[in-house]
């Protein structure tokens, strides 16, 4: 018996490992591919460098207009995803709470557009765009995005106010808090989790969204950084050591935020499981 648990627990930590060593070893190759010169790279792919310098990532500035579109992303995530989460914040609390006419039409329809790939909704959102005057305009990637994220957001923030107590808001109440009172000085405070879950997932699709990015936008006015790294793969695809430094600096950002905000977003998927 203690020879099969013995046997199950190492089963399990050497499976835990391997899924460990497939998601870091790609990162950390090109991390220090991205040190190392173009001749280094096609010599031997898997040597370290010989000496570690910044030279592809200044390259990488000077080839193309990073720093613009390093500046877009920024603009383009950060509003997107306040955005995002401004329109939901009170929706999801009154769809989690109250019951009202049209409320399951509502959640049916925001439902089903999960199910409609993005490259069916390219041409309407691009006419529609155009029509507002917003093509090639980093607001109107903002409108884009924190629209599309608005499902996914939807059902996290409303999972997470279905777990907190009724009987907290109903103190609220009668101690004369009203409606706004009561969302904003007891339900917000203890939604943390369940905001910054949100926050983190629509900060990624901002972040990382390119189909959008290329048919919305053009020249580097308003492009954002994962079209920098189809710039390098089209332009300068066999400079592989400038091409990895711009994949680490697409993909550090995103890395920080979620290790920053991880503890917040597994306890809110966590607690929004418990009465999804």
């Amino acid at each position: 018996m203690n020879i099969m648990k013995y046997f199950l627990l190492s089963a399990k930590y050497m499976f835990v490992s391997l899924i460990i060593v497939l998601s870091v070893a790609p990162f950390l190759w090109v991390f220090l591919s991205s040190f190392k010169s173009n001749m280094e790279i096609m010599v031997s792919s898997l040597s370290l460098a010989s000496h570690f310098d910044l030279s592809n990532y200044e390259k990488a500035f000077k080839i193309a207009p990073l720093a613009r579109f390093y500046l877009n992303s920024v603009i383009v995530a950060v509003c997107g995803t306040l955005l995002n989460l401004f329109i939901l914040g009170l929706s999801s609390y009154v769809i989690a709470r109250f019951n009202f006419r049209g409320k399951n039409i509502i959640i049916g329809i925001l439902s089903l557009s999960l199910l409609i790939p993005g490259a069916a909704l390219l041409q309407p959102l691009y006419l529609t765009v155009k029509t507002l005057g917003l093509y090639d305009h980093l607001f109107g990637l903002i409108l884009v995005y924190a629209g599309f994220g608005l499902p996914t957001s939807l059902f996290i923030l409303s999972s997470f106010f279905l777990t907190i107590p009724k009987s907290l808001e109903e103190s609220a109440y009668l101690d004369g808090a009203g409606f706004i009172k009561t969302f904003y000085r007891v339900i917000l405070p203890l939604s943390k989790p369940g905001f910054s879950t949100a926050a983190v997932l629509q900060f990624l699709l901002c972040w990382n969204e390119f189909q959008f990015a290329l048919t919305l936008t053009t020249g580097s006015k308003s492009r954002t950084l994962p079209l920098a790294l189809y710039y390098f793969k089209s332009q300068f695809g066999s400079d592989y050591g400038v091409m990895f430094a711009a994949t680490i600096i697409v993909i550090i950002p995103s890395i920080i935020v979620y290790m920053i905000m991880q503890e917040q977003v597994v306890s809110g998927l966590t607690a929004g499981a418990v009465k999804g």
